[in-house]
This record gives structure tokens, C-alpha cells and sequence, in this order.
């Protein structure tokens, strides 16, 4: 009885092993993005400018010579007359595919176009005109897909095709022990800051995103979260990397100060050394839990906000406030709980935080033990990204709009101007 019982069980497990053997249909399938083209002859035509339009998707925010220049993500630059603060004028549109980032140094805009680096001289903002390209500057670069949580399928990537512009879904049928896998840099869309822009010959000032980080003739750039590259800009039409620095943090934001590149981090804020604006050098860090981070700086006292976020991972909402008076020691003062905070600026003691969908709010930071009990004006039911102190004007740009307010006098600020997002 008992060999029976044996044997039926090892004729059972034979017939179950056959069965499965001969099953070919033994797959799996999910959901992935697969890459969408365009032609390097399409791609790589010179910018142009057209008819100003309304802001749909606003980006980084930067600011020249009484212009305002806003990004909309991946299309190309509004360009603003901002004379008079209190009447904003839209000008131009320069249209330009898949640019995120922007900086100027004399009357030389430099923008990312996805996988390129543009020159662009703008002497008559009317009428750009192309002067210099880096082809492959960033070949990293892939735009963000909306759906962020679907994988990407490398293993389908030609880049003989030309450009990547955007991704498809497409249903995948795979057999068990096969992977496509997945990989990609997302440009993120998320906003050298000083109290007052220089004007003629020198650079212009960014918001505290910002991922183009002008010094003198060389241009700093989060190419992608791992590297930072540094370009030699002096010559536009003859643009050349100088170096290519590896990262073992995901690098988010650039702020420029006292000689030093302080980086923005998901992990945390790093200093490097500027004395050789060819090459930075690594001189410290700050560690933090995983975060979105960018960092603003004066007086010695960095300012830094971690926000949780789909691509954050965490759910810290806070200010961190930092000294870095020893360059090589940063210490942690202090944080402070914080709403939803993204972009912020510092101008002569006056913080300002973009607290996302919580507005924005102004701290006298005179004393960096005791910010969050000196508010002097919050700004709320606006969804708020980042600013730019200009010494009496804040530029402030957000979901809903580009905001200008008069901050001469702190006791009470001023709304100047609103530029509202959409039609």
C-alpha cells in the first residue's frame, strides 16, 4: 500500500514537470514606456521667436537687464519686459524643444534643448540668433513622462533614431526570467541667486532650482543627477567642456556663493570649490534624510528645504538652517517644520520660502535660533514654486502665476503685479 502511495505521488510529480515543460505560454505582462523620436534634422533647427503668449506649464524663472525670462517646460522662453514692475509687459516667445534650464551672461543666452546646449544671442530680444551649439552635451537627458512610476524600456532605445521627446505606454508580454529593465534621467521641472541682478557684460540671477549655474566664463550644470559638468562658455561659438565631476549623491540645485558651488541634494547639501572655475574641487557635506533640496546662502548661514514629493520618497516638510562659516564643517543650527516648502531666497536678513500650495512666507532671519517666530507676511490660497529677491522687488512664480511684490519696506510688503498661468 505504501509503495502504491509512492508511486502515484512520483507519477504525479512527472506529469505536473511535463506540463509545465511543454507550457510556452508561461509570460507575464505589465505596463511600460517605450521612447518617442524626432529626427535629428527636425530637432536641430535654430530657435526662433513668435508672438508672445500665456504661460501653460511654467518652469525655472531667471532675470537680465529688467527682463523676466520664464520657461515653459520642454517648448521654449517667455520673455517680459519688466520695466515697470507694476505693469509687466510680455514680449517674445523663443521657441526652443525641450528646454528646462536658463542662464545669461551679457547679452548670451545659453539653454538646454533635451540632449543639446544652446548659445543664443539676444543683443535685439526680438530676434534671436543661434551662435553656438554643444551637440550631445547632455546625451543623459530624456524628458519626464507623466506617468513616473511605469518603467522605461531601455533595452528598446536607438538613438540613431534621433532625439527622445517623449515615451508611449505599451503592454509588454515577457517569459518569467527575462527583464527589459529600466533607466532614465528625469529633467526635472521642478525653480547664483544675490540681492540684485548685474547688468551689461555680467550674468543674470536664477531662482533657487536652478540647474545653470553661471561663473564668470564657465558654466556649471547638473547634466544629469550624478554629474555635474563644467563648460567653458567665453567663446559661444566655440563652447567647450572643461570637466565632468561624478557624484555620489543625486544632485538637484546650483547656488553660487563666495567662491564656492553649493549643491542642492535628495541626500543631503554639498560644497565645492571654486578657486579653479574649470574644474571644482569637493570640499564638504551635509547629510540629511532622502529629500528634495535646494539651498540659498549669506552671511555664512545656508538655507535649505526638504520637501516630500513622488520623486523625494519621504514625507519631511521642513527648513534646515546650516552654518557654514567653516566652509569644511558645515553644521546643522536648526530646522524648522515647514508645509510643502520648494523654492526660497535670502536678501539682507529677509528669508523668503515658497511653502507650495501654502504661499509664500517671509521670515526676518536676523536670528537663524528663531525663524519661524519671526513671520512678517504670509501670502496664502497661492501654490507657490520659487523666487528671486532683486533688493526691493520679489519675483515669485507658481501655479498660479507670476507674482511681484515690493519689499522695500518689510513691515509692508506690497503686491505689484500678478501674471496670471493658462488662457
Amino acid at each position: 500500500m505504501k509503495r502504491k502511495r509512492f508511486s502515484l505521488l512520483i507519477f504525479s510529480a512527472l506529469v505536473l514537470l511535463l506540463a509545465v515543460s511543454c507550457n510556452k505560454t508561461d509570460e507575464y505582462t505589465y505596463e511600460a514606456l517605450a521612447p518617442e523620436y524626432m529626427s535629428f534634422e527636425d530637432f536641430r533647427v535654430a530657435p526662433k521667436a513668435s508672438p508672445a503668449k500665456s504661460i501653460k506649464q511654467a518652469g525655472k524663472i531667471y532675470f537680465k537687464d529688467n527682463y523676466i525670462f520664464i520657461n515653459e517646460v520642454n517648448e521654449g522662453i517667455h520673455v517680459i519686459d519688466n520695466t515697470f514692475p507694476g505693469d509687466p509687459q510680455p514680449v517674445t516667445f523663443y521657441e526652443i524643444q525641450g528646454n528646462v534650464d536658463i542662464a545669461i551672461r551679457g547679452n548670451i543666452l545659453f539653454a538646454d534643448s533635451y540632449i543639446d546646449l544652446l548659445a543664443i544671442d539676444i543683443s535685439n530680444i526680438q530676434q534671436p540668433v543661434e551662435v553656438g551649439r554643444i551637440p550631445n552635451a547632455f546625451p543623459e537627458v530624456f524628458p519626464i513622462p507623466e506617468d513616473i512610476n511605469l518603467p522605461y524600456l531601455w533595452q528598446e532605445i536607438d538613438r540613431s533614431k534621433g532625439v527622445i521627446v517623449g515615451w508611449t505606454k505599451k503592454t509588454v508580454s515577457e517569459e518569467y526570467g527575462h527583464q527589459w529593465g529600466w533607466w532614465g534621467f528625469r529633467n526635472d521641472v521642478s525653480f547664483d541667486l544675490a540681492t540684485g541682478a548685474e547688468s551689461g557684460g555680467g550674468a543674470g540671477v536664477a531662482g533657487s532650482m536652478a540647474r545653470f549655474m553661471l561663473n564668470d566664463q564657465y558654466l556649471h550644470s547638473i547634466a544629469q543627477p550624478w554629474v555635474l559638468k563644467t563648460i567653458d562658455v567665453s567663446s559661444p561659438e566655440n563652447m567647450l567642456q572643461t570637466d565632468s565631476t561624478y557624484s555620489w549623491r543625486e544632485m538637484e540645485t546650483l547656488f553660487k556663493y563666495d567662491g564656492h558651488l553649493f549643491i542642492g541634494t535628495t541626500t543631503g547639501m554639498m560644497i565645492y570649490s571654486l578657486e579653479n572655475p574649470s574644474k571644482p574641487e569637493y570640499v564638504s557635506e551635509l547629510s540629511h534624510i532622502n529629500a528634495c533640496d535646494p539651498v540659498v546662502v549669506e552671511d555664512g548661514i545656508a538655507y535649505v528645504t526638504l520637501r516630500n514629493g513622488t520623486q523625494c520618497m519621504n514625507t519631511t516638510n521642513q527648513l534646515d538652517v546650516i552654518d557654514v562659516s567653516d566652509i569644511f564643517n558645515p553644521v546643522l543650527l536648526k530646522s524648522y517644520p515647514m508645509f510643502n516648502p520648494h523654492g526660497l531666497g535670502i536678501d539682507n536678513g529677509i528669508l523668503f520660502i515658497c511653502d507650495g500650495a501654502d504661499g509664500l512666507k517671509v521670515y526676518n532671519a536676523e536670528n537663524p535660533l528663531a525663524i519661524q517666530s519671526n513671520m512678517i507676511a504670509h501670502f496664502g490660497e497661492i501654490d507657490t514654486y520659487d523666487v528671486i529677491p532683486l533688493g526691493n522687488v520679489l519675483l515669485m512664480i507658481g501655479q498660479d502665476g507670476l507674482f511681484q511684490y515690493d519689499y522695500s519696506n518689510p513691515a509692508n510688503i506690497v503686491l505689484l503685479s500678478h501674471i496670471h498661468i493658462g488662457n
